[in-house]
């Protein structure tokens, strides 16, 4: 019984949420939000990061770690 009390009190709490509107979007697509703020910052790190490695870490690379990919 209680267990149905919490699996019901907790579909309720689902209804009560609401979208997010147009503006509260703005707040959400600010550079600083970015998971990486510079792509070709981050591609190039990870590369450096590849090379001195020497490990493929799942960059879908199978060289070695001389960086000469």
């Amino acid at each position: 019984m209680l267990g149905l009390l919490t699996i019901a009190c907790s579909l309720c709490g689902c209804t009560l949420m609401q979208e997010v509107r147009p503006w509260q979007k703005e707040l959400l697509a600010q550079p600083d939000m970015a998971l990486t703020p510079d792509p070709l910052q981050s591609a190039h790190h990870e590369h450096v990061y590849f090379s001195r490695e020497a490990g493929t870490g799942g960059h879908a690379v199978g060289a070695g770690g001389c960086g000469c990919n």
